[in-house]
């Protein structure tokens, strides 16, 4: 059996609309650019689609070092993908308090009248370093503003496997955007993801973790913001479940760096 990676994706905003990529270089913090901007409100905590599930309808684009966002309905603003050292203030992302850039005035402005909220910007630069959980660390890692993790992968045959249960209970199948990973893989079993060790992507080398446990952000259409419920979290919960929540995916953090590509063979390291 040949696993292969089928699918690459990067969200460079965490909870804003994703990327899909042919190929994308891995850095310590994962996929470049992968959630390095984030989304606070004004006490500098960090907003989700938990609380502003019409953030997913926000289109991120990457142009010629500018970012850009659109919706629908609305006019686009564009700003640096790499900004400059503007005042630094610190944000809250779950437990961890991290030192982010301000980046744009009309960013803020932009996102604040989207979401009808005070939203400001704010970057993760290359001197800002967020630990992993040194529960899972081996050598200090760090991470962008990911949940908690580098990357999370997930399979094909994972989401075959739920959507066969979800629409033999009378539902509607799901795409995979509802959990957003960062690799998806084909050619193997249903959550042969949960027995990962090491493994080779491309130029890469990953090590698997632990499960990725889900939450209310994956009953949220990421298409039109409309959080549909109770699907999937409600089929997970009959097979998937654990102490922590039902799970989907697994989280990674990289042993090796380098460039993976859509197709590359994924094999077993070491």
């Amino acid at each position: 059996m040949t696993i292969s990676l089928s699918g690459i994706h990067i969200y460079p905003v965490k909870a804003l609309g994703g990327i899909s990529l042919t190929q994308s270089l891995v850095t310590p913090r994962g996929l470049q650019n992968d959630r390095r901007f984030l989304a606070v409100d004004a006490n500098h905590q960090f907003l989700t689609q938990r609380e502003h599930p019409k953030m997913a309808t926000v289109w991120v684009e990457i142009v010629n070092g500018e970012i850009i966002f659109s919706a629908p309905d609305v006019d686009s603003v564009s700003f640096p993908a790499a900004p400059p050292e503007l005042p630094t203030r610190t944000v809250k992302v779950w437990s961890s308090h991290v030192r982010a850039h301000t980046v744009a005035p009309e960013a803020d402005q932009w996102l604040s009248d989207y979401l009808g909220a005070d939203v400001r910007l704010v970057y993760m630069p290359d001197s800002s370093e967020r630990r992993v959980n040194p529960a899972y660390a081996k050598n200090g890692e760090i991470v962008s503003f990911a949940d908690g993790y580098p990357l999370l992968i997930a399979s094909e045959a994972s989401l075959s496997d739920l959507n066969a249960r979800i629409v033999a209970n009378g539902g509607q199948a799901l795409p995979m955007n509802r959990f957003r990973p960062n690799l998806v893989i084909a050619g193997c079993d249903a959550f042969a993801e949960d027995r990962l060790g090491e493994i080779a992507i491309g130029e890469a080398v990953f090590r698997a973790v632990k499960p990725c446990v889900r939450c209310q952000v994956t009953t949220t259409d990421q298409v039109d913001g409309v959080v549909r419920g109770p699907e999937p979290l409600q089929t997970l919960a009959t097979y998937r479940d654990s102490p922590n929540g039902v799970m989907f995916g697994m989280n990674l953090i990289p042993v090796k760096l380098g460039t993976v590509r859509a197709g590359d063979v994924v094999t077993l390291a070491g």
